[in-house]
This record gives structure tokens, sequence and C-alpha cells, in this order.
């Protein structure tokens, strides 16, 4: 049975950072892409960051510059650190894995808010 579990989220001021954590277990075959989501009371999910066979990285045009997406395959952990937090990035965060076959497994998601 695959779990993905996130965790690192909470309260933070502008300005601020968080650092994302997703651990993943089970056996996923042949994992093409790992990624960050995020979801806004109201809005659809969108993707904030991913990482492809390769190591090519996409971000979301308004994480640019602000957010990182790395992984550890050896300890199966896929991490998002988040710097100069916004209040629009107030959001559930939620780490995601695609196999082969085009298959996606999803953590629970993890809160994270940015308000003074």
């Amino acid at each position: 049975q695959v779990q993905l579990v996130e965790s690192g989220g909470g309260f933070v001021q502008p300005g601020g950072s968080l650092k994302l954590s997703c651990v993943y277990s089970g056996n996923i075959f042949s994992v093409t892409a790992m990624g960050w989501y995020r979801q806004a009371p109201g809005k659809e999910r969108e993707l904030v960051a991913r990482i492809l066979v390769g190591d090519q990285t996409n971000y979301a045009d308004s994480v640019k510059g602000r957010f990182t997406i790395s992984r550890d395959n050896a300890k199966k952990m896929m991490y998002l650190e988040m710097n100069n937090l916004r209040p629009e990035d107030t959001a559930g965060y939620s780490c995601a894995v695609r196999n082969v076959f085009g298959h996606d497994y999803w953590g629970q998601g993890t809160q994270v808010t940015v308000s003074s």
C-alpha cells in the first residue's frame, strides 16, 4: 500500500519561511514525477512545483525565486522550501507522486497559513 505523508505546515508571518516534507512508502513502480500542489478555499488545486525524470524542475510563476523543490530518493523524501511567504500562499499543500503508468498517489495535505 502506497502512502504519502506531509509535514512542516503551520502559521507564519509574511516574509517568513517554512519547509514542507513528504515521505512516501510502499511500492511505487518507476516514479516519473514528484510534485507539490496547493488548494486555497474557493480555488482550484494548482501545481506549485514538480521534479521530473532527469531532475528537471517546474515552478508556478507565482512562486519562482521563492520556493525550491528537492528530493532524496534514498530516503523516499520530497521537500518544498518556501521563503518570503505571502498571504496569497495560504493554502492546503499536498505532495503527489506519479508512476510510469500515469497513476498519481497523493498525501493528505498540510496547511500553510501566512498572516500578520
